[in-house]
């Protein structure tokens, strides 16, 4: 699976931190909830971070989900 990519993120002057997706923003978070995001960020890999923050990122389950028995007319 490609590592994301596309992500990026901006402070403001609130607090508030907005995370866009080639160039959209994806979400908005404030608070707590944006400090611990920061530390996330600065702790590891950020592109997975945001990925996995905004929820657009695969679970690993696609190659099995593609053979299942119910999705075969769907090649």
């Amino acid at each position: 699976m490609p590592a994301p990519h596309g992500f990026s993120y901006e402070t403001r002057a609130d607090g508030s931190v907005e995370i866009t997706h080639r160039g959209r923003t994806a979400t908005r978070l404030r608070g707590a909830r944006a400090a611990k995001f920061l530390a996330e960020v600065a702790a590891g890999d950020a592109q997975s971070v945001m990925a996995r923050w905004t929820g657009a990122y695969k679970f690993g389950n696609e190659r099995a989900a593609r053979n299942h028995p119910r999705n075969s007319g769907r090649r």
